[in-house]
């Protein structure tokens, strides 16, 4: 597949920027998800959970709530994509591949014990919609997710089957029933073709990244490599998908051919670690020259950063990072590091706009003020945390 031409990474780029949601105006969270194809569901709340945060950063009107009234409402619904994920309710039948595979054997993690899920399923058809707490076991201490007792690995199971889905969270904790119950009446769960999937596949990647190679498009999803390129292909040639090279990068990537005008990004924004337009830290370095990790699952002494340091997309760049932390009980948002990119050097306009997002995080997490631990001998740091607290 030779490329047809050759655009600038700065062109690359902005087609990302641009699928991604930046800048944003007046979009809602339903069609912020819609758009993105999946939002990643996390655990961590050292500022805010991801998943809320993927949302806020797109939609500054987004409250947290929003996300399970979508639940409730039957417009999203909770399954796995590249990792756990929350995924727009139009897109429920492109799930049925991978539930056939758990259905027709495959296990989630744990070996089956089919007596235990035939009374997991028995009891939530007979009560309607449980928690795993709902399923006492009297030999079971809490702990981590290799050590669950039986009913929640049967829940899990069923789960990732298709014969449960869940219902809402609360607290945090999944609330599971029936997919019958869960889904909507006039929704479409045909099992689609493999050619239908492969091209599904394709189209929303390019559709939420605006560009992406091979590799990309098959991340983290074994074992159709093969079949996404022959279905690349056959795009190409009907003039759906276009090949394209970028400068200094040795790949070929993909683009929609039908492809959005560029709408230039003057605001600055604060990304989760697992938002959309960085999670694939490969991409991320290629295109945007901006070397990230998250460094909770490092060592504390092998850290260079920070234990949750959030990305800062600044035009069509990253610019710095910093590591966060919300304290809710005393209103306080600590930075507790905070990092520029070599070569960027910010200005007035940067520190408004910044100032202006940061503002809005804090609030978000929370949080009524700002302290910035390195700001007393830092001028820029002390003017941004001076133009948070006023707008605070």
């Amino acid at each position: 597949m030779k490329p047809v031409k050759t655009i600038t990474k700065a062109e690359a780029r902005n087609l990302v920027i641009d699928a991604q949601l930046f800048p944003h105006n007046g979009i809602s969270s339903l069609d912020v998800i819609r758009k993105l194809g999946y939002v990643q569901i996390d655990t961590l709340a050292v500022a805010e959970r991801s998943h809320h945060h993927i949302f806020h950063t797109r939609n500054t009107a987004y409250q947290q709530g929003e996300l399970m009234q979508m639940v409730r409402e039957k417009q999203v619904f909770e399954y796995w994509s590249h990792a756990a994920s929350f995924l727009p309710m139009e897109d429920y039948r492109y799930s049925l591949i991978k539930k056939q595979e758990y259905a027709q054997g495959k296990s989630h993690w744990f070996r089956q014990n089919k007596k235990m899920t035939s009374y997991v399923l028995d009891r939530i058809k007979a009560e309607g919609p449980l928690q795993s707490k709902d399923f006492k076991d009297p030999n079971h201490t809490s702990g981590a997710w290799y050590n669950w007792k039986p009913a929640k690995v049967a829940l899990e199971q069923l789960f990732m089957e298709g014969r449960l889905m869940v219902a809402e969270r609360i607290n945090f904790q999944k609330v599971y029933d029936l997919a019958e119950r869960v889904l909507p009446a006039d929704l479409d769960t045909s099992m689609p073709s493999k050619q239908e999937f492969h091209e599904f596949l394709i189209k929303r990647t390019l559709s939420a990244q605006g560009i992406a190679s091979l590799p990309e498009i098959t991340y983290l999803r074994k074992g159709l490599k093969t079949h996404i390129e022959k279905a690349l292909t056959k795009m190409i040639r009907k003039g759906i998908v276009q090949s394209v090279s970028v400068e200094g990068i040795n790949q070929t990537y993909f683009t929609l051919t039908d492809l959005p005008e560029h709408k230039t990004n003057d605001t600055a924004h604060i990304l989760s670690p697992f938002d959309n337009l960085i999670i694939q830290r490969k991409r991320t370095l290629e295109l945007f020259d901006f070397d990230y990790q998250l460094e909770c699952y490092v060592p504390e002494k092998k850290r260079k950063f920070g234990y949750y340091c959030l990305p800062i997309l600044y035009h069509d760049q990253l610019v710095g990072k910093f590591d966060p932390k919300a304290d809710r009980a005393t209103g306080v948002f600590t930075v507790k590091s905070f990092w520029f990119e070599n070569g960027f050097e910010p200005d007035e306009r940067f520190i408004d706009a910044f100032s202006q997002s940061l503002a809005r995080f804090v609030g978000f997490c929370g949080c009524k003020k700002l302290k910035i631990l390195k700001a007393r001998n830092n001028p820029v740091l002390k003017e941004i945390q001076q133009s948070v607290n006023g707008l605070l």
